[in-house]
């Protein structure tokens, strides 16, 4: 009887396991994320060797350091027990860290010490973490053995930020006289004192530790870390008093959440909300931004056109526009889109609008004054019917609905831009498709538009084909140049 029950404290029943099969795998997605496992091993001060798994996302930035919380099983536990704390934290950007502590999973060790020497196998990994340089604040989260173990390491490291305890025992001693009456043992109070101590000589000798010393009493008023502790109602084998008398005794900020269920039985959601709202609290994670796929990009000189272009829009408009400044026939000549579109592109895209920098475009529009009723408003262009305005009004549109469209050239559908606006004027730009408009007041636009007629009826003769259809290439390529210039503003911030 007293050898079994030796052996409950210092060799309980070991897991074993097969990693790929119990643990979440090398690659893995999580709320739309993908993460990874990264396994290790790492030696403890006896030369032990210790199974550790890192749980971060995949890939990880190089100039993003993030928060990691070490998992600490409990007693017949392993690494495999920390599956659900991946779940909770990597979504808000908190790495996860778990281990086999020696004598427990598939690390070396013949013994466990409840804590006592998986301090030390912490304190390892702990170590580990702080050499990492993409890894900020550290936390802790034990569970019944794991949670006695963080809190004897945390009285010796102030750096931890934070610490869940879950079901952690005040002190072995009592713990072990308490487990007489839960077992029933049928014996005088002072014949299991008698046995107690016999039991403390053997563990001594065989596991190297002093159950007297197991004492988060002693530690806990020295202990200044933010503390979350966790009991349930229904725990019979470490009874929810042992959380209340650590807490009572505890220096640093804490709280104490109890819950239905017993010392091994599944965690309500409720606390599982609460923990990962206490990390993200004390371990303060940082956004990282989703990874955008790249687009295939044509290459059109000094611009970058998305590879969702309507291909055979653009070689169409920019055929038109060539076609119209050498008073050649229609767009319908045009010749087929081949796999030399690239070039072919590029080249139209040259002849009707020489290459310029965005910033002198801009400042172009701004000084030449594209307001004003010579200088080809959408407006100008219904007007007159020819067969390339019908068709590309048919994709596109000028209407206050469409701010952005133009920038689909260089962006997926879901990425679009509000407005755009140039460096020396502080006027509101529409971006689409035909040029950038200033915007009026509701009031003014009738009146505008009557003035514009009326102008443009005495002044229609003075611009030819190649000076209007030289605005809309001027324009067109206004508008690439916005999309892409937002979309580089948009990488920097």
């Amino acid at each position: 009887m007293i050898e079994q029950f030796i052996n409950f404290i210092i060799r309980p029943p070991r897991a074993e396991y097969d990693p790929d099969q119990y643990l979440w795998e090398k690659e893995f997605t999580l709320a739309g994320k993908t993460y990874q496992r990264q396994d290790l091993e790492l030696k403890n001060a006896k030369g032990y060797t210790l199974q550790c798994s890192h749980y971060l996302p995949s890939p990880l930035p190089e100039d993003i350091s993030l928060p990691c919380v070490i998992y600490c099983h409990g007693n017949s536990g392993c690494r495999a027990d920390a599956n659900e704390a991946a779940v909770i934290l990597l979504p808000s950007n908190i790495t996860v860290f778990t281990l086999d502590f020696s004598g427990s999973g598939l690390s070396d060790g013949d013994h466990v010490s409840l804590g006592w020497h998986e301090k030390d196998d912490l304190k390892m990994v702990v170590s580990h973490l702080k050499s990492n340089k993409q890894v900020s604040r550290i936390g802790l989260w034990g569970r019944s053995m794991g949670a006695v173990t963080s809190l004897l390491y945390g009285a010796e490291d102030p750096s931890i930020s934070g610490m869940v305890l879950d079901s952690a025992f005040s002190n072995l001693y009592d713990l072990m006289m308490e487990l007489a009456d839960v077992y029933r043992i049928r014996l005088p109070k002072f014949t299991v004192k008698m046995a107690v101590q016999y039991m403390r000589r053997v563990i001594e000798k065989k596991a190297k530790f002093d159950i007297m010393d197991l004492n988060c009493l002693l530690v806990a008023p020295k202990t200044h870390i933010p503390v979350l502790f966790g009991h349930g109602n229904e725990d019979e084998f470490i009874q929810p008093h042992h959380s209340d008398l650590i807490c009572e005794a505890y220096a640093g900020d804490k709280n104490v959440i109890k819950f239905d269920g017993d010392h091994n039985s599944s965690r309500p959601q409720f606390f599982y909300d609460s923990v990962s709202i206490f990390f993200y609290n004390v371990l303060r994670p940082p956004c990282i931004p989703r990874a955008r796929k790249l687009d295939k990009y044509f290459d059109l000189g000094d611009l970058k056109i998305g590879s969702d272009v309507n291909q055979d829009l653009l070689y169409e408009i920019l055929s038109s526009l060539r076609s119209a400044t050498t008073n050649a026939a229609s767009s319908s000549a045009s010749p087929s889109i081949s796999n030399s579109i690239t070039t072919s592109v590029g080249e139209l895209l040259s002849q009707v609008a020489p290459v310029t920098s965005a910033d002198s475009m801009i400042r172009e529009e701004s000084t030449h004054g594209y307001d004003e009723p010579g200088h080809d408003e959408p407006a100008d262009i219904e007007d007159e019917p020819n067969g390339l305005t019908e068709d590309y009004y048919s994709y596109t549109s000028s209407t206050r609905d469409s701010w952005g469209r133009c920038s689909s050239f260089a962006l997926t559908d879901e990425e679009s831009y509000p407005d755009f606006r140039g460096d020396d004027s502080g006027s509101e730009v529409f971006v689409t498709p035909l040029g950038s408009m200033k915007e009026t007041p509701e009031d003014t636009k009738e009146e505008g538009k009557n003035e514009k007629k009326a102008e443009r009826s005495t002044k229609k003769n003075k611009f030819d084909k190649f000076e209007k259809w030289g605005s809309l290439s001027r324009r067109l390529r206004l508008c690439i140049l916005k999309g892409s210039a937002h979309r580089r503003n948009k990488s920097s911030s």
